[in-house]
C-alpha cells in the first residue's frame, strides 16, 4: 500500500489527504496543534478547518513529524509558500532515501523568487525526479464534498508523475500528468495575484467586463513570464493555467478573490487579514511574483497594480485608472 504524509491540516491539506486515502493509501496527516490532531482522530473530522467532512478511516493525525513521515513514499508539502524554508529545514533529515516531496503550495518565495520546487530541491539536497507538483482547479470545500474536480501532476520523471497519478485519482478527483514543472507551478502562485485584482474589481461594483479583462490579460501576464522561464505556453490554456485561475477569481470560497473584495470594498491591508481566517498566498507572493518577474525581464502590469494597492496602499479606484491610461498596443502574449 502507497503510504503518504501530509505536512499541513488547513482545509487543503485535508481534503488532499482525504483524497489519498480513497485513493487507497494510507495517509498520516501532520499538523502542529496536538489537539486538533488527537479531535481529527477521535471524531473523524477537522472542526477548524473542515467541519462536518467526515475523513476516512485510512487518515491518522499527528503532530509529531518523525510519526506522520515514517515509511512516507510520498510527502505533501502544504504549509504557507513563506515557511517552507523553515519547516523543511527541520522536516528533511526523517525523509527516506526515496521519498518524493510534493507541493501543493502555491507561491513564490520572498527575497530569493524562488519556486517552491526549488525551495524543496535545495533544502531537501534532492534531484528534480523527486519532486512533484499538484496544480489545478481545486478548491478544498467542494473536493471535501467529493464533487467533481480534475488537476494536474508535474514532475520532470514522468513515471513519478505518473505513480502520483495512481496515488490521488478518485472518482471525484481525477488527476492528469505532465512534465512541465514550472509551468505549473508559475500558473498556480501568480493567478493568487490575479485573483486579488479580480476581488478588488467585486469590491468596487466593477462588472463582468472588467473582471473578463482582468482574467484574460492576467493569463497574458503569466504565460509571458512561464515562456521567459522555460515553461510550454500550452500549459497555461489547461487545468493549471487558465482551469486554477478561472475558478480562483470567480469563487465565493477563494481566500485571494475574497482578500480582494475586502481591499476594494475599502478596507485596509490589516482590516482584510484580520477578515480571512486562512493565508492568501497572493498577498505576500504578489511582491515575489513582481520581483521574479524583474530580474526575467518581463512586463506584469496587473501584478505590479496588485503590490501598489496591497503594499504600497495605493487606492484601488487610482491604480485600475493606471492600468486603463497604459498606452495601446497590439494584443500578443
Amino acid at each position: 500500500m502507497t503510504r503518504c504524509a501530509v505536512f499541513g491540516n488547513g482545509s487543503w491539506g485535508t481534503a488532499f489527504a482525504m483524497i489519498l486515502a480513497d485513493a487507497g493509501c494510507e495517509v498520516s496527516l501532520w499538523g502542529r496543534r496536538k489537539e486538533l490532531a488527537d479531535a481529527i482522530n477521535q471524531t473523524r473530522v477537522n472542526p477548524d478547518y473542515l467541519p462536518g467532512v467526515r475523513l476516512p478511516d485510512a487518515v491518522r493525525a499527528t503532530a509529531d513529524p518523525a510519526e506522520a513521515m515514517a515509511g512516507a513514499d510520498f510527502a505533501v508539502l502544504v504549509v504557507p509558500s513563506q515557511t517552507l524554508r523553515e519547516n523543511l529545514a527541520a522536516w528533511a533529515p526523517l525523509l527516506g532515501p526515496s521519498t518524493v516531496l510534493v507541493s501543493l503550495m502555491k507561491g513564490i518565495e520572498l527575497g530569493t523568487a524562488k519556486r517552491m520546487t526549488e525551495v524543496l530541491q535545495e533544502v531537501a539536497g534532492v534531484g528534480p525526479e523527486r519532486v512533484a507538483v499538484v496544480s489545478g482547479p481545486n478548491l478544498a470545500r467542494e473536493i471535501a464534498n467529493r464533487q467533481p474536480a480534475a488537476t494536474v501532476v508535474a514532475c520532470t520523471d514522468e513515471s513519478v508523475a505518473k505513480r502520483l497519478q495512481t496515488a490521488c485519482h478518485t472518482p471525484y478527483f481525477r488527476p492528469y500528468t505532465n512534465t512541465d514543472v514550472v509551468g505549473c507551478e508559475l500558473g498556480g502562485a501568480v493567478k493568487n495575484v490575479i485573483g486579488l485584482a479580480v476581488g478588488m474589481a467585486d469590491g468596487m461594483g466593477l462588472g463582468d467586463n472588467t473582471k473578463a479583462t482582468l482574467i484574460t490579460r492576467g493569463l497574458a501576464e503569466t504565460t509571458r513570464l512561464g515562456v521567459a522561464l522555460g515553461a510550454d505556453p500550452l500549459t497555461f490554456a489547461g487545468l493549471a493555467g487558465m482551469g486554477d485561475l478561472v475558478a480562483t477569481c470567480s469563487s465565493p470560497l477563494s481566500r485571494n478573490h475574497t482578500f480582494g473584495t475586502n481591499l476594494g470594498r475599502g478596507m485596509t491591508l490589516e482590516q482584510a487579514v484580520a477578515a480571512t481566517s486562512q493565508t492568501a498566498e497572493g498577498v505576500k507572493s504578489c511582491e515575489s511574483v513582481l520581483d521574479l518577474a524583474r530580474r526575467s525581464g518581463v512586463d506584469m502590469p496587473i501584478v505590479e497594480a496588485v503590490v501598489d494597492v496591497v503594499h504600497n496602499g495605493r487606492p484601488t479606484h487610482e491604480v485600475l485608472k493606471g492600468l486603463m491610461a497604459r498606452s495601446a498596443k497590439p494584443e500578443r502574449r
